[in-house]
This record gives C-alpha cells, structure tokens and sequence, in this order.
C-alpha cells in the first residue's frame, strides 16, 4: 500500500531522523513501518 514516495512515510522518515520519534513509534499500518524501517537503514 505505501511505498518510498507516500507522504506518511516521508513524514515519518522525517520525524525518526530529527530525532522526535523513534521506529518503535511507527504504527503497524498496512506495510507502512516496513517501509519506514528501509528507509532509515539505508
């Protein structure tokens, strides 16, 4: 359903990155923390 461009991941992306959320925060929405979790480990 999400992937690399969807505006909730990048968000989320966003936040983990500034330090104002952590992965664990990430809801299990659809495949939206597997994404999220791609992301940050790249």
């Amino acid at each position: 359903m999400f992937n690399e461009n969807s505006g909730l991941v990048l968000v989320w992306v966003r936040l983990i990155r500034e330090g104002k959320r952590t992965v664990e925060e990430v809801p299990n929405l659809s495949n939206l923390k597997t994404i999220v979790e791609s992301l940050i480990t790249q």
